[in-house]
């Protein structure tokens, strides 16, 4: 019997605030435990929280972003719940009235584009952190997250596999680094997934059962915690039992999701509006200042690429994964400055050579010691054909070293890189080829064109990889018509 996988997902993003959402505490990571949790974070009595406008811009932000709309009128409600890194007994969340309702998000499938609706993303305060590790018999508390500014973002069950799943988690993960709301750090917390996960017999329509799995921190935890969920489900229900709604863990050790309690509903956590703030109301100049100082967002900007420079999709979709990516690659295209074909030049490079040497130092593209100058220096000397393709390589291991300083021209000089374009001397190099290869010049005429590629590669290594390329193909096959 064939099955169909429903999951929606809650994403909560840590805001990129200093501070954090109702006081002034630091938001740093890392800081010694509970030195960074203000009277009104640990709910001291008599304090008020007070809302931080620059976590109200960035989820305004999110919500242009996704294409939401801003609620011009929220409110804050206060979402009630025991546990021991909780101090005020309540969370304060949004609920019936979030600052973005609905929008949605563009993700990459083997059967093409498909667009994932949101419902919502609403503001609300991180809890402190429970520490088991540390403590015989014991539990730690740390504070120091306890107010965190978030913006909880929630899916509808449109994703059908854990394939899915995690294209959109990836691509959510990319847009709010590309918007610059939140760091993206998911070692550190700052963003972090829970997969609702159900399935149901393929035709019907009525959703099953889900059970939520929280805090799945790397995409390759959600997608082996999916898989298994799904597994577990399909064969509970197929032995004749039932799926009961919950909340499940994941533990990557065993690779396997385990049950933590039972899924509370809304009416559990008892939601009202709190008394301490006032409706968040948000008017349409502010809106309209938020919006103008956005950035070009990636699916425009793929577009752009591809039209403005002549680029594949695919390749447009690459240089634009992250903004500092896009950035860069636009920086040599602007230095080099030799239209399409440069630019064309530039993608193939910043996604070959530097990636490569990137994913080997373990960096990423901010960390490059190639500056984007420096790379259009070495790529407006293959386009002037001072060096070939294969010298530049040479050129750019160099320059990535630190070796003449980076520069290109510098290390072409001292190394002797310099192509060999003279007509003369490359026929005098291919006749003397032809003349030690007899045999595979015999090989060539009686059909084998790989014996071509052969006498093309001796004479390139008679002069060491100096020769214009494309001039020894010419004259080779000048040399073997006559």
């Amino acid at each position: 019997m064939k099955w169909e996988v429903v999951i929606g997902i809650e994403t909560h993003a840590q805001l990129s605030t200093a501070s954090k959402i109702f006081s002034g505490a630091s938001t740093a990571f890392g800081a010694a435990p509970n030195t960074q949790a203000a009277a009104v974070d640990i709910a001291l009595p008599g304090v008020l929280p007070v809302v931080n406008r620059g976590a109200v811009e960035r989820a305004i932000r999110f919500g242009l972003a996704v294409g939401a709309t801003i609620n011009r009128r929220s409110v804050f409600a206060r979402k009630n719940y025991f546990y021991p890194d909780l101090p005020k007994g309540y969370q304060i969340s949004q609920y019936e009235i979030p600052i973005v309702a609905g929008g949605t998000l563009a993700i990459a499938t083997p059967q093409g584009e498909k667009t994932v609706r949101l419902t919502r993303a609403h503001l609300e305060e991180d809890a402190g952190k429970s520490l088991h590790e540390d403590f015989h018999g014991m539990t730690g508390i740390d504070l120091n997250r306890a107010g965190t500014p978030l913006l909880e973002i929630v899916t509808e069950p449109d994703l059908r596999s854990s394939d899915e799943a995690v294209a959109y988690a990836r691509a959510l993960h990319a847009l709010v680094q590309w918007i610059g709301i939140c760091d993206g750090n998911m070692q550190e917390g700052s963003f972090r997934c829970d997969a609702n996960v159900s399935v149901r017999r393929a035709g019907e329509d009525r959703l099953g059962t889900r059970c939520e799995i929280k805090n799945l921190n790397s995409f390759r935890f959600m997608q082996a915690a999916i898989d298994f969920e799904v597994r577990r489900q399909i064969a509970l229900i197929e032995d004749g039992g039932q799926v009961v709604q919950e909340t499940r863990l994941f533990d990557p050790d065993r690779n396997e999701t385990r049950s933590m309690r039972s899924k509370e509903d809304a009416q559990d956590y008892r939601y009202f509006p709190d008394p301490d703030l006032p409706p968040l109301v948000v008017g349409d100049d502010w809106i309209e200042r938020v919006r103008a100082a956005m950035p070009e967002l990636p699916g425009a900007m793929r577009q752009r690429f591809a039209a403005q420079y002549e680029l594949a999709a695919a390749d447009a979709a690459a240089l634009t994964a992250t903004r500092p990516l896009a950035a860069y690659f636009e920086a040599v295209v602007r230095a080099l400055g030799a239209g399409t074909a440069g630019a064309k030049l530039a993608a193939n490079w910043v996604q070959g050579e530097l990636a490569a040497a990137m994913n080997r130092a373990e960096i990423g593209i901010d960390a490059v010691p190639v500056p984007a100058a420096r790379l259009a220096r070495l790529l407006s000397r293959i386009l002037d054909q001072t060096i070939s393709g294969k010298i530049a390589k040479d050129v750019f291991d160099a320059a990535w070293a630190g070796e003449h300083g980076g520069d290109a021209d510098a290390i072409i000089e001292a190394k002797g890189l310099t192509q060999i374009s003279d007509e003369g001397a490359i026929e005098r190099i291919v006749d003397e080829v032809l003349a030690a290869n007899a045999a595979m010049v015999a090989e060539f005429r009686a059909g084998k064109e790989k014996a071509f590629n052969a006498l093309v590669g001796q004479a390139m290594k008679a002069t060491r990889g100096k020769a214009n390329p494309a001039q020894v193909n010419a004259i080779l096959r000048r040399r073997l018509a006559g």
